[in-house]
């Protein structure tokens, strides 16, 4: 116990060191709500740029191959995802700033990648795919960049009420060695650093993103797995019920916020 208390007492000491105020006073337009500040105003300038550029941004190529995807017939049925949703531009316009959505035949949530492979699955009798494979990733930016710039707006209410609160209270809980919540970096502290990272405030609205130091896209289920292991805390599998749960609550807490999926972020 007292190697925990001084290990969480050294990170909070650091923390009050660095002003926790970074780009305050910044009229941040459509990527602020109210309180709210999407992950990008956290950036560099250099990072914001690549992102806001669609030539310079490294998550497009999977955005691209998402898009060649989504018309390729695969499975027994003989479909391809355009047999039955035709222009992703016109289906798929408002998912991204829904999902996760409460599932009546699974009696659960399920995100947009487990959607995709449902409709892989039932629909084209075809193989899921794997979390965090590039087709997976790569359909679900391509989905998700039909509602870029759509406000964040998830239902919590009716079917999808415990799933909520369920996802509110893993936020709020401490775990892990260090023992530390959600919301302990993500509301406390936004705009300080922690190491060499500024934490920002956790919205989820540009996944799946581009992230410098994974040189590659990765998910949101990915994000929440390295921040339980950064706290020394055992991960939840891709997909878990948990991390559903989770992606519905910070989804609500980015309502308003504009879908930016393919983000980058450092």
């Amino acid at each position: 116990m007292r190697y925990k208390s001084l290990t969480i007492t050294s990170i909070f000491v650091l923390m009050a060191g660095v002003a926790g105020t970074a780009f305050t006073g910044e009229n941040w337009g459509k990527y602020a709500a109210g309180e709210k500040r999407s992950g990008y105003t956290f950036m560099t300038p250099e990072t914001r740029a690549m992102q806001d550029d669609d030539f310079a941004n490294p998550a497009f190529l999977w955005v691209e191959q998402g898009q060649e995807l989504w018309s390729k017939v695969e499975g027994e049925a003989g479909k391809s995802c355009a047999s039955c949703h035709g222009d992703a531009d016109k289906s798929m316009k408002g998912v991204g700033a829904t999902y996760p959505v409460y599932a009546k035949e699974l009696g659960k949530l399920i995100n947009v990648e487990q959607r995709i492979n449902q409709c892989r699955t039932e629909r084209m009798k075809a193989k899921p795919w794997k979390y965090e494979s590039s087709q997976l990733l790569g359909m679900t930016a391509y989905v998700k960049n039909q509602s870029r710039g759509m406000p964040v707006n998830p239902k919590i209410d009716g079917a999808a009420a415990s799933f909520f609160e369920r996802g509110k209270a893993f936020y709020n809980q401490r775990r892990g060695q260090l023992d530390m919540a959600c919301m302990n970096c993500h509301v406390q502290h936004p705009g300080k650093m922690i190491r060499a990272n500024r934490l920002s405030q956790g919205q989820p609205n540009a996944f799946p993103l581009y992230r410098l130091k994974w040189q590659k896209l990765g998910s949101l289920h990915r994000r929440f797995r390295g921040c339980n292991k950064q706290v020394r805390a055992e991960p939840y599998p891709f997909g878990s019920d948990e991390y559903v749960n989770l992606e519905l609550y910070v989804m609500w807490r980015a309502r308003g916020l504009p879908v930016e999926a393919p983000g980058v972020r450092m």
